[in-house]
């Protein structure tokens, strides 16, 4: 299954790549041996039998109140990574998006929770050697804090993928720079939870009674709801993120709210339990 409701809320995922990843590449601490200790709630969905992460590239699509709102735009065709994996890939992800139901000129809004190289690669698709919207008729809403980051950055792995997949849609004035407040629509807004990246957002939703929240990056993989506090090679500030990891659990943890994780392993989505002094996530 690859749709829910919220409430009158529609969530669509659409999977760019999936496969199992070795832990260590995100997670230093996700040695093959550790995973294999919570294998009696990671496997077999959230890891395989060596002990490797099940991981996904995917984005989601929200409809509410008439907007088609989509969240993360994965890696992107056609774009030069310095990841062989992920090097000018040529993958099926705008026609699977538009078997579901979304033609890209359907898309009415275009939310990055930050500015990493898989979470706006389908911002832009290349047309007559030149970078332009794959949305055309979007507004891409992108966090004011992490522009003023990612734009100044001349380190390649945060430079490439800005100057690829951003600015060409910034120079088009499709992009609204947006803080904490923003609401989309009255059933989905933004909600601050930085660390990863200085801006980084998450995504609440909630309609008719009915709770969601989109992750982000604060977590990669459920193995973190367990160990908030693992170090995780992407995170700007280490810190800040393992605070704003354990803060998501203990708000979110034994309630209603369902969680999805921006690459977590199908099927997701789940909630977050409490479990002695930490936490575990298990499917809804």
């Amino acid at each position: 299954m690859n749709q829910w409701n919220i409430g009158d809320v529609k969530i669509s995922r659409i999977v760019e790549s999936e496969g199992p990843w070795d832990g260590t590449f995100l997670l230093p601490d996700a040695t093959r041996e550790n995973i294999k200790k919570e294998r009696d709630w990671l496997y077999p969905t959230f890891s395989d039998e060596k002990g490797k992460l099940n991981m996904s590239i995917h984005s989601l699509v929200i409809e509410s109140q008439g907007k088609r709102i989509i969240v993360d735009t994965c890696i992107g065709n056609d774009k030069v990574r310095s990841n062989p994996a992920w090097n000018k890939l040529q993958l099926p992800f705008l026609e699977d998006l538009r078997k579901l139901g979304y033609p890209r000129e359907s898309i009415d809004r275009v939310i990055c929770t930050h500015l990493h190289i898989d979470h706006v690669g389908w911002n832009t698709m290349l047309k007559d050697d030149k970078w332009v919207a794959t949305f055309p008729n979007a507004k891409y809403l992108i966090g004011g804090t992490e522009w003023d980051f990612f734009s100044r950055s001349e380190d390649p792995f945060f430079k490439d993928p800005v100057d690829d997949s951003v600015r060409p849609v910034m120079a088009e004035g499709r992009v609204d720079l947006v803080d904490e407040r923003h609401r989309v629509t009255d059933e989905v807004w933004l909600e601050s939870t930085p660390g990863h990246t200085p801006g980084h957002f998450a995504i609440r939703i909630a309609s008719q009674g009915q709770d969601a929240v989109i992750t982000g990056d604060l977590m990669h993989h459920p193995v973190q709801c367990c160990y908030p506090e693992w170090d995780d090679n992407f995170d700007n500030d280490g810190p800040m993120a393992k605070k704003t990891r354990r803060a998501f659990c203990e708000r979110y943890a034994d309630g209603k709210t369902l969680v999805f994780g921006t690459h977590f392993a199908m099927p997701a989505p789940g909630k977050i339990v409490r479990k002695d002094d930490s936490f575990r996530f298990v499917i809804a």
